[in-house]
């Protein structure tokens, strides 16, 4: 993307990489400077990734191959930031808004707010994380169970929102957290969802909100995920590792492939994949909600651990 490498380029940052040299823990640290919160983020193929400030609501940028982050949007106050994600061929990043019920997409290219849309407006919601299919941007709601579709055409152009009701697993609120992450296969004819009550991942169909578990995934904790392929990775925040699955042709039932922990791990909430790498975020919610710490970070770790 032109607009974001430009800025990276033309701020001059100071990389930010720290190194753990542990054989165990081969991980590098990129800072995301003056972050008072963070937890989500989502990364493009090139290497390009961005991040949230939680509470504050910025938007951070990062580059993985020099090892930097800044501050890129600045946004209106009043503003949450919980999971993202990025979708390259219209340069629009879509965020998940917490408590305000809200989705807001952002223009990566020129590096500004976009648009809002209301999803939920109910006393008690919290929209948790976002997947970008083909068609637009699917959102979840961690104390309802229904999903949230925003279509985006092609030409970056955002429609009224839809709301799919789940039926099946994926829809029972047993729990303060139920669905929290969520990703979909490239076709986008399948929705993977994270449901953190449950300590599962589900399979839902975007057409009538019907769900699945995918057997055999047991996931405490369980928080950001990401899907590749038959590749599963769950962000288990408290537990502070993230496990790969391989899942069957299916996505009927997995088979736990790595377990993936580092020292640098500090409440890890989301991930996104570049290449063999993943870049999760610390949240650092051991420390107080609001969280308190003095920096907050993004951890580069081995995607495929022992086991590609």
């Amino acid at each position: 993307m032109l607009g974001a490498a430009a800025l990276l380029a033309s701020a001059g940052s100071v990389p930010a990489f720290s190194h753990n040299d542990d054989d165990r823990d081969r991980s590098e640290t990129i800072e995301l400077p003056d972050a008072t919160s963070a937890e989500g983020i989502t990364a493009e193929r090139d290497g390009t990734f961005y991040a949230g400030d939680l509470f504050a609501g910025d938007i951070y940028i990062g580059d993985l191959d020099d090892g930097t982050a800044e501050k890129f949007i600045d946004v209106p106050e009043g503003r949450m930031a919980v999971g993202m994600s990025i979708s390259e061929r219209r340069d629009i990043l879509a965020v998940a808004g917490g408590s305000s019920g809200d989705a807001y997409f952002y223009d990566t290219d020129e590096a500004e707010p976009l648009e809002v849309v209301a999803l939920n407006d109910d006393a008690t919601t919290l929209i948790n994380d976002v997947t970008f299919t083909r068609r637009g941007a699917w959102f979840t709601n961690s104390v309802k169970g229904e999903l949230y579709f925003v279509p985006v055409d092609r030409d970056g152009d955002i429609g009224d929102v839809r709301t799919l009701d789940l039926s099946g697993p994926a829809g029972e609120i047993t729990g303060d957290f139920n669905l929290n992450g969520i990703d979909a296969t490239r076709s986008g004819r399948t929705l993977v969802v994270a449901h953190s009550a449950n300590k599962a991942v589900y399979t839902v169909d975007p057409d009538d909100g019907d769900s699945e578990v995918i057997e055999d995934v047991n996931v405490p904790n369980v928080d950001g995920i990401v899907l590749d392929g038959r590749n599963l990775w769950a962000v288990q925040n408290f537990d502070n590792k993230i496990t790969r699955w391989r899942l069957d042709s299916d996505l009927e039932s997995g088979e736990l492939k790595d377990t993936i922990t580092d020292k640098a791990f500090q409440i890890p909430t989301t991930a996104a994949r570049v290449g063999d790498q993943l870049l999760a975020v610390n949240a650092k919610f051991d420390t107080g909600l609001p969280p308190t710490a003095d920096t907050y970070e993004v951890v580069v770790v081995d995607a495929f651990g022992h086991d590609d």
